[in-house]
């Protein structure tokens, strides 16, 4: 099968956006070209998940893809994020894009919104793991390696203490009822450091925990930083 024009990856430097990406990778329908990732101006680190731009960076490395990063001020109004993501959707349209891939998994209302915003666009949005059991996905990803630590925690939906831990089995056995295996309702977020995506592994260690905006934060470092 030929592809059908140039693919991008919404990259959150998570689990999920990582096992999005991988689909694509094996789909010999999607041209993979790269990935893109908004980031805070003010903190210098990813949006929510909070990671430092070095590991975005060596993540892009070991997927073998360029990076854009895409700057957003803090705070950051809905205004000025559509605006920023619509120059973005004209600039790599312009490049020949014709398809973004979002790793959302059930919440619909979000799928919608990207739907919508892309609708006219030239630029179709696709959701591999769209409406996948999220208890058997994330058993999916740790099974086929995928190796990933817990950055950010909302501690109104998951105690503190979940931050800093590895996404495995005993983390999910660990969860409390009614807290999604994917965190797909924003109960927790991650850095995927190892997987089939990548190249290499990338060296890591977590750091400092941190309290801002009502999340709790880890610090997660290269290892050559630490």
């Amino acid at each position: 099968m030929n592809p059908e024009g140039k693919t991008l990856v919404s990259w959150s430097t998570g689990k999920d956006s990582a096992w999005t990406l991988y689909h694509v990778q094996r789909d010999p329908a999607f041209e993979l070209t790269g990935i893109f990732c908004t980031v805070n101006k003010e903190f210098n680190r990813t949006a929510m998940h909070a990671v430092r731009i070095a590991l975005l960076e060596k993540q892009a490395r070991c997927l073998g893809l360029p990076v854009e990063i895409l700057e957003i001020p803090y705070p950051c109004s809905n205004t000025d994020y559509e605006r920023l993501m619509a120059d973005y959707v004209a600039r790599v349209k312009a490049r020949g894009v014709t398809r973004i891939a979002f790793g959302d998994l059930f919440l619909e209302d979000i799928r919608d919104y990207r739907i919508a915003k892309l609708k006219g666009s030239g630029i179709a949005p696709v959701f591999p793991l769209w409406g996948k059991p999220t208890d058997l996905l994330a058993q999916e990803m740790i099974d086929a390696g995928v190796k990933a630590v817990i950055t950010c925690v909302d501690p109104k939906q998951l105690p503190a203490e979940f931050v800093g831990r590895q996404f495995d089995h005993d983390f999910l056995a660990a969860l409390p009822p009614g807290v999604d295996p994917c965190g797909e309702r924003g109960e927790f977020h991650s850095f995927v450091y190892d997987g089939p995506m990548f190249a290499s592994a990338i060296d890591i260690v977590v750091g400092e925990i941190v309290h801002r905006d009502g999340f709790v934060f880890a610090d997660v470092l290269p290892m050559a930083v630490a």
